[in-house]
């Protein structure tokens, strides 16, 4: 009978764009057709970003990401100074970067097996991807163990990450040297999960809430909607590349509306990518092309692109392709994180 080590054998590896420069390969598709010319101008987009003086970029995360490779890419923007704040899904910042800070993997795997059997032996299946569910329950209980600790208070997501850098850092530091949150306490780049209990910090929250059901930690969305927004009226220009839709994609596109009911004098995102294989045409693609999200006053239609690819395809060739280009190493640091105030935690 097979057991959860048959299973658990052979780790995804993320993919490291520093090895490959893909330059040469991203800009022969500028004389191809179809989704290879629309990856080779969002990278010449996202390029410009990075050159223009004035302009802050938000990356926005949704998917299964990082379970899938790519968690060294964003691990790599952050600390070559190409993304100033990020919005992502709770799944892809707790159940897994922190959940491989404290040492766990992701390990490759198969869409073709009977699923009861997973389920018996505590294997959780992302597509072809495995993971531990006993190692996730461990995940929970930290992110408890860290709500425990705090003040009593609402909070933002952007706090709480923060402080999640900060446990890793008080304890040893990340298990791996490419954790996302660590490397984004490090740098100063403020990460925000507008919808954080959808994750294994979820499962943390309650069982904190329900210990401590009169004095506890909450989350606080509205917080969240104020801080970034915070983050529009703090910079000149503002640039988003976006990894599939969801939440972080509204939420970060609505900033420009939300500066505008504040009567701040705030333009559009000026530059906007969006990786994606989702269809506009029922609703799938979080409602918007990026040229519809102009109508609501969100997005200029100068630099604006969208790639119908696949993430762990597209992105790759995107980010390597800035990386190699090197626009960053001249590029002044936002560290929004300095923004906000400065006593994170009472602990």
């Amino acid at each position: 009978m097979a057991t959860k080590q048959d299973y658990l054998k052979n780790v995804v590896k993320h993919i490291d764009i520093k090895e490959h420069n893909v330059v040469k390969l991203v800009e022969s598709m500028e004389a191809m057709a179809f989704s290879a010319r629309d990856l080779n101008r969002a990278a010449q987009i996202y390029d410009k970003m990075l050159r223009d003086k004035d302009c802050a970029i938000i990356l926005t995360l949704a998917g299964s990401l990082f379970s899938a490779g790519l968690k060294k890419v964003v691990y790599d923007l952050i600390t070559n100074n190409m993304v100033d704040a990020i919005v992502s899904t709770g799944a892809i910042m707790v159940d897994q970067d922190f959940f491989e800070a404290l040492g766990f993997k992701h390990y490759i795997g198969t869409p073709f097996v009977d699923d009861n059997v997973m389920r018996d032996l505590h294997i959780d299946r992302i597509y072809d991807t495995f993971i531990d569910e006993d190692e996730l329950r461990i995940c929970d209980d930290t992110t408890a163990k860290i709500f425990d600790s705090l003040e009593p208070r609402p909070y933002s997501s952007r706090e709480i990450l923060w402080n999640f850098g900060k446990y890793l850092d008080e304890n040893g530091g990340p298990k791996v040297d490419d954790s996302v949150i660590y490397a984004a306490y490090k740098h100063n780049v403020p990460i925000f999960v507008p919808a954080f209990s959808d994750c294994s910090a979820g499962f943390g929250i309650i069982v904190h809430q329900t210990n401590h059901p009169d004095k506890h930690v909450s989350f606080d969305s509205g917080k969240d909607f104020l801080e970034l927004t915070q983050v529009k009226l703090n910079s000149k220009e503002t640039g988003i590349f976006m990894i599939g839709g969801g939440v972080p994609k509204n939420f970060t596109q609505d900033i420009v509306v939300a500066a505008d009911i504040l009567m701040e004098n705030a333009p559009m995102h000026k530059y906007a990518v969006q990786i994606t294989v989702a269809d506009v045409r029922d609703g799938a693609l979080s409602s918007s092309t990026l040229k519809e999200a102009s109508s609501w006053g969100k997005v200029e239609t100068t630099y604006e692109q969208m790639v119908y690819s696949e993430a762990t395809i597209a992105m790759p060739l995107i980010a390597g392709y800035v990386y190699h280009k090197g626009a960053w190493k001249n590029r002044s640091k936002r560290e929004f994180q300095k923004i906000f105030n400065k006593k994170e935690v009472n602990v």
